[in-house]
């Protein structure tokens, strides 16, 4: 009786994100009004470093995300005079669930499941259409941290960043990746060679000569050099929306 009684109360949950979840990606499709970004960073390895970092963030070192999307959005002759704004919250103790590595099909939806309700447990009484979980780590304990994701079903992004000032250009940039994608962008680079795919991950793909690109398109990550050599910028003033990207994502709609 209690085990039916738990499944239940789980499908009204589900049900109940489902349906907040369908409402909030037709306004995040729309470009009508403000979209909130909500900003929930997470101690990725427990170190008192990283809980320090934490504590020293403010509004204001993600201010870089909004004048990005507003700057292209402009380029794009989207009318909306702030796209989107982003919001801060408190540190969060829990951690998203991981996909198991070589997850099946069964496997993943239930860690989609568990990573929406997540989603709407830690945001469910703020005001943020779509959530952002970065999960911070200490450079001098952790050289690479694992693979970002951004998922437009539930709109959240897990992005795993480094406890590092200097690396705040570059951790914004992760951010407005997987921002991105819960909007609806997909990936534009080579996942063996992590190079930009042309001409949808070039930022100006008509250049003469074609190398080196002068910035980087957001959804490839890396500004070509050569046709076999990419480098990841350092701050999004070098980084643009390409027009496949703005079209995936509603700035261009004709």
């Amino acid at each position: 009786m209690w085990r039916s009684l738990r499944i239940v109360v789980l499908l009204v949950v589900l049900l109940t994100v489902a349906t907040g979840a369908w409402f909030d990606r037709r306004r995040t499709s729309e470009w009508q009004h403000t979209l909130w970004i909500g900003i929930f960073p997470i101690n990725g390895d427990g170190r008192e470093a990283t809980d320090r970092y934490i504590a020293s963030l403010a509004r204001s070192d993600f201010a870089p995300l909004e004048a990005f999307f507003l700057r292209e959005a402009r380029r794009y002759g989207v009318p909306i005079t702030q796209p989107i704004r982003i919001e801060l919250y408190a540190a969060l103790d829990a951690v998203p669930p991981r996909l198991p590595p070589g997850a099946n099909a069964v496997q993943s939806v239930i860690w989609s499941l568990r990573m929406r309700y997540f989603a709407w447990a830690a945001a469910r009484d703020t005001l943020a259409n779509v959530r952002m979980f970065v999960l911070y780590h200490d450079p001098e304990r952790t050289e690479r941290v694992p693979h970002s994701l951004g998922l437009q079903k539930g709109l959240l992004g897990v992005v795993y960043a480094f406890a590092e000032p200097e690396m705040d250009g570059q951790n914004n940039i992760v951010i407005a990746h997987e921002l991105m994608h819960a909007l609806g962008a997909s990936d534009k680079y080579h996942p063996a060679s992590n190079l930009p795919v042309f001409p949808g991950g070039y930022a100006d793909p008509q250049a003469q000569p074609r190398y080196p690109q002068r910035a980087a398109e957001i959804m490839a990550g890396r500004l070509a050099l050569t046709a076999g050599e990419a480098s990841m910028p350092d701050t999004l003033t070098e980084v643009v929306v390409g027009s496949v990207s703005a079209t995936e994502i509603n700035w261009i709609t004709d």
